[in-house]
């Protein structure tokens, strides 16, 4: 994993500590191998899958349905405000464009439009069971999400080193990642298709718990 520097060296710092108290007489010592045991965390780096969903999900928001003559993508990222817009993701099974008709913006062969979509995930195909059309969407307010306090203290500069990192293809972004913000509380925010709780887990470990915080665009129902 190509983590900055001062990423290592803070997180590192924080871990050192963990081990020295750990070893004090307070407590019981737990050796650890350092041929299998990685300073940043998992030894084996990040997750190379999409998780799919045990059950129902929803989409967060109104994720643009685009199909531009090789079947409908769920466009959960960033679509470039053009005319027509672009955008890509997974394929949608079970959809059906007559039966959105009335909702549905066209030119040429390429159809589009804003749904607030439900149904399930098997980690690369979202099949559809619901969609309501983003002019008759009267979403109910999400809950708030309390942020966690960050384990560890990250400048500016490094925050923002870690969402690039956490973004850059091919070895070291989050599988299904779609973007990743730094805030101002000592955050990483990143956007994915979907966590069922393995790539928060693993952030966790590698960068210290509640430095990323995992937020889905597909979220169990």
């Amino acid at each position: 994993m190509r983590t900055p520097v001062s990423v290592v060296s803070a997180v590192s710092a924080v871990l050192l500590l963990t081990l020295a108290a750990c070893g004090s007489d307070d407590g019981p010592s737990r050796a650890t191998d350092p041929a299998t045991q990685s300073p940043l965390g998992p030894a084996a780096g990040p997750p190379t899958v999409v998780p799919a969903a045990p059950g129902p999900v929803r989409s967060v928001g109104l994720p643009t349905v685009m199909d531009t003559g090789d079947g409908p993508e769920l466009c959960l990222g960033a679509v470039a405000e053009s005319y027509p817009p672009q955008c890509s993701g997974p394929a949608v099974r079970g959809w059906d464009w007559a039966d959105q008709a009335p909702n549905v913006e066209r030119q040429g062969d390429i159809r589009w439009g804003s749904f607030a979509v439900a149904g399930t995930w098997d980690g690369t195909t979202f099949t559809v069971s619901d969609a309501i059309p983003g002019a008759l969407y009267d979403p109910a307010p999400e809950p708030p999400v309390d942020l966690p306090d960050p384990s560890v203290e990250l400048s500016q500069a490094e925050l923002e080193a870690l969402a690039t990192e956490l973004t850059t293809e091919p070895t070291d972004a989050l599988p299904g990642v779609l973007a990743a913000t730094p805030d101002q509380e000592g955050h990483v925010l990143v956007d994915v298709t979907y966590d069922d709780g393995t790539l928060q887990q693993y952030v966790d470990d590698a960068y210290g718990a509640g430095v990323v915080v995992v937020r889905g665009a597909l979220v169990d129902a």
